[in-house]
């Protein structure tokens, strides 16, 4: 089966990496630009799936858009049989998920119709589920609303983080698009249309969806924070300067909410109805670092309230 991938992330590269060592023939990996990432932001940064890539003598497309008209005629050109799309990060328009002969399908986290969208492995710990898992399906006009040809299902740990569960979730979609691709070349599968009424969604997590409501019950502060745990970052002001909290856990406590309960190498905070312990903290403009060391180095006392 010849393949053409779409892929940008690190979470892209073990699906990458199925594909090869299954055999199949990855024609090209297309993924974004080159550009400047971490805190030096001088030098352009090969994606993870440009790097994976070019580790194994696949060609490499870059295209600035999947519309631009070179790179829809170089596409057409490979005639695939199929295309795969794990997490590329540009919407594919129709002209263009027609030009595998088989059309296009997608390694997506989460079962779906639940959490569609860009987001869905941080809100499937915002929100608590205990459960999520990986579908593969058929891409269609819609978001994330094409024909289901895989799904495999998978425990929620209560203290997973967000970069756990990538991690987790892409050695699992890996699995599952090779097994699906291998069923659908032998004829041995049939897509099945996703029930649209029981749709749920997992936007893209803006910076106002990542500040933390010290308000919100302990539960759903810890959740919030190990959902964006490592990167957005949850965050809250103290004394009108940002920090990131990561490594939360719900605990009792009673105060005001955002208020420290604990600065002495624990650090407790409270919210609107029990309080967290935080692990580790990332000020802004430095790095990621223990919170008995921040608290330590900065002079935070019991009384201080986070807003």
């Amino acid at each position: 089966m010849r393949v053409v991938f779409f892929g940008t992330p690190e979470f892209a590269v073990p699906s990458l990496e199925a594909l090869l060592g299954e055999g199949f023939d990855v024609l090209a990996a297309v993924t974004q630009p080159d550009r400047p990432r971490g805190r030096s932001r001088s030098t352009p940064q090969p994606p993870p799936v440009k790097v994976a890539a070019e580790e194994e003598d696949v060609p490499v497309l870059q295209p600035e858009r999947p519309t631009d008209p070179t790179f829809v005629a170089r596409l057409r050109a490979l005639a695939p049989d199929i295309g795969v799309v794990v997490a590329y990060g540009h919407i594919l328009k129709p002209d263009l998920l027609a030009i595998p002969r088989q059309g296009m399908v997608n390694v997506h986290p989460s079962l779906l119709p639940e959490l569609r969208g860009a987001a869905p492995i941080a809100w499937a710990i915002i929100n608590g589920l205990e459960k999520t898992g990986v579908t593969i399906m058929q891409l269609d006009a819609g978001m994330d609303s094409g024909p289901i040809l895989h799904q495999i299902p998978e425990d929620l740990p209560a203290d997973i983080t967000g970069g756990e569960l990538s991690l987790h979730l892409a050695e699992v979609g890996a699995e599952a698009l090779v097994e699906a691709l291998a069923r659908l070349a032998q004829g041995a599968i049939q897509p099945r249309p996703q029930d649209h009424a029981r749709a749920t969604y997992a936007p893209k997590v803006t910076r106002e969806t990542a500040r933390i409501d010290w308000t919100a019950p302990a539960e759903r502060v810890a959740r919030l924070i190990r959902g964006l745990d490592p990167k957005p970052g949850a965050w809250t002001e103290l004394e009108g300067r940002s920090v990131k909290l990561f490594g939360a856990a719900a605990t009792e406590g009673h105060g005001a909410p955002g208020e420290v309960l604990r600065a002495d190498g624990t650090l407790v905070l409270a919210t609107g109805e029990g309080a967290v312990t935080v692990e580790d903290v990332q000020p802004e403009g430095k790095e990621r670092m223990p919170s008995a060391d921040w608290v330590r180095g900065r002079g935070v006392q019991t009384g201080r309230r986070f807003r």
